[in-house]
């Protein structure tokens, strides 16, 4: 199978990099260096240029480096044997500009899902942490690289919940009600959510197993680890549960029932988790869902994804280690990305990895040196 790769990255003004040029290895690329000294910073960039937006923050005039008035990230890619220059580029008190080819995209939307590009960093505990948001923000953005009619009928979806929610709000302030008003929103959440529930409900069908076969080649089946997929439209007529809700929500003022709702329960010998898991069994769900995630758009897409490691050998034993380097060395994957900062494990690591690799060893300046393995 073809693989997406990055030949050339050109940083201008970005995060803490005035300038920086870099060509990588189309197999391993390792990027050392201590905390803070922008290796992730790097995997952010080439982030953006896959999905338009970075994956640590969510302002993006906040990744212009500090004192300048823009940020500018290119890159040179190859889609099998296609090449492709992207480029983000952003100026204070502007739009941000994403272009393909020197052609300006008229929507972001159109550009995600062209370079399929999966992440694996230690936010990622967030998913097992955190709300439900963050579970569903995960579902959504895998699907939305490989389906855009569900993208589509996803932003339609939060456009409507957006506005049946102000009405709401409108309703309270003003001491009225119109049924019929609401009635406009409820129609398009019933329409828009059924089709996003259906597509979250087969992703999640088709997901599940790869996880579970990824974790036990990692974990060596030391553990029993399951995935479910919560949603009350399982059961429930969507247009009698907002029908039911309807006093609820107008004392509530905000839409209370519907496919934002959702939620992944995430489990170890049946209980959460987040409270029966340790860190570096809660490490290694995360990278085999990732891995998953992988496997997942390989098969929509035809081509092998980029793959992102940040920092993911901390908290992990030398035999879960040792499966992951096993992977790589089985030709799972295509061009890798590695950030970490211990030097003498990056290196060992590569040893054990039977592919080219180039390592970046990035000083406290941010001045970034390339040797090969």
């Amino acid at each position: 199978m073809q693989a997406i790769t990055l030949s050339d990255l050109h940083l201008l003004n970005f995060k803490n990099y005035s300038e920086a040029k870099l060509q990588f290895s189309s197999k391993i690329n390792c990027l050392v260096g201590n905390n803070g000294v922008g290796k992730t910073n790097i995997l952010d960039a080439i982030y953006y240029l896959s999905v338009t937006k970075s994956y640590y923050n969510a302002v993006d005039s906040q990744n212009i480096k500090h004192g300048e008035d823009y940020f500018l990230v290119e890159g040179a890619f190859l889609k099998g044997s296609k090449p492709d220059k992207i480029s983000v580029a952003l100026k204070r008190g502007q739009k941000k500009t994403v272009k393909r080819n020197g052609k300006m995209y008229d929507r972001m939307s159109e550009h995600i899902g062209h370079l399929p590009l999966v992440i694996i960093t230690p936010s990622d505990r967030d998913i097992v942490l955190e709300g439900s948001e963050i579970r569903r923000r995960f579902i959504d953005g895998v699907i939305s690289q490989s389906d855009k009619i569900y993208l589509n009928d996803l932003l339609a979806y939060n456009r409507a919940l957006q506005q049946r929610n102000t009405l709401l709000k409108y309703f309270a302030a003003n001491r009225t009600f119109d049924a019929e008003q609401l009635a406009i929103y409820d129609e398009q959440l019933i329409e828009r959510g059924a089709l996003v529930h259906e597509k979250r409900k087969k992703f999640i069908e088709e997901l599940k197993p790869i996880l579970l076969k990824y974790y036990e080649a990692i974990s060596g089946g030391a553990e029993h680890i399951n995935m479910q997929y919560e949603s009350a439209l399982h059961e429930n007529d969507f247009k009698q549960l907002l029908k039911n809700a309807q006093a609820k929500d107008r004392v509530l003022q905000y839409t209370s029932q519907g496919i934002h709702k959702d939620d992944l329960a995430l489990t170890m010998l049946d209980y959460p988790l987040k409270k029966a898991g340790s860190q570096g069994q809660q490490k290694t769900f995360l990278i085999a869902l990732k891995l998953a995630q992988f496997d997942f758009l390989k098969q929509q897409d035809g081509y092998l994804p980029l793959l992102l490691l940040d920092d993911i050998f901390d908290k992990l034993d030398e035999s879960r280690v040792t499966a992951l380097i096993k992977m790589v060395n089985e030709h799972h994957f295509g061009q890798i990305f590695i950030s970490d900062t211990h030097q003498d494990r990056t290196q060992a690591i590569t040893k054990r990895i039977n592919e080219e690799a180039k390592i970046f060893v990035i000083n406290p300046q941010g001045d970034i040196n390339e040797t090969e393995k």
